[in-house]
């Protein structure tokens, strides 16, 4: 079985991040994708944060009805701060040998990753696919990023987008729809009493409403 692992603070959850992972899951041939909210992420201290529970509840909430797309609270309950390796780890036991995981990662994230924990780690226990936006015209800046900062024993397979390594899982890149939505927009928005209906499943907006976040 192929798995797909998206973590991210989904802060909040919106259509732009469901129309990435239904095209990803489709082009990628994934049978499912667990989304995994983080609970403190060590990488973005200073945002407005809404509470863990409340992230969570709109994940959850929005991807009801779609059997093929789940929520995990693993980076909730665990304690201090959310490392991606360790989440991968306890996926792999959880589901065995017989499964294999797929790391979904924004391209911003993926030139961050240099900064991760025991990111080298990562690259060894989950494949990973790069999600490219539109305005990428060119691969050069993946390749020449991961040769000199991941390992130069990535070769890559212009025909399939694909970095292989002796000793390391593949790296996957997949282009995905140019969509003008982000949760910091959504953010600023809320706090301008500008209107996000359209861009948040109806229920995300609800919650925002009732709860009074990102005011």
């Amino acid at each position: 079985m192929n798995i797909g692992l998206f973590g991210g603070t989904f802060n909040p959850f919106h259509n732009g991040h469901l129309g990435i992972i239904e095209h990803v899951k489709k082009t990628c041939e994934l049978e499912k994708i667990f989304l995994i909210p983080s609970a403190t992420p060590p990488h973005k201290p200073d945002i407005n944060l809404a509470p863990a529970n409340d992230r969570f509840d709109m994940v959850k909430k929005s991807l009801s009805g779609l059997e093929d797309f789940m929520v995990s609270d693993k980076e909730l309950i665990r304690k201090g701060p959310s490392f991606t390796i360790d989440t991968i780890n306890e996926f792999k036991k959880e589901y065995g040998q017989k499964t294999r995981f797929f790391l979904l990662m924004g391209s911003d994230a993926f030139l961050d990753i240099t900064t991760w924990e025991r990111k080298n780690q990562i690259f060894e226990a989950v494949r990973i696919i790069i999600m490219l936006r539109g305005h990428w015209e060119s691969y050069h800046p993946i390749v020449s990023f991961i040769d000199e900062n991941i390992s130069k024993g990535y070769i890559f397979n212009e025909k399939n987008n694909t970095f292989s390594h002796r000793t390391k899982k593949k790296i996957l890149v997949c282009k995905v729809p140019k969509i003008e939505i982000s949760s910091t927009m959504i953010r600023e928005r809320v706090k301008n009493n500008q209107s996000i209906k359209g861009l948040v499943p109806e229920i995300v907006e609800k919650m925002i409403k009732t709860k009074e976040l990102y005011t």
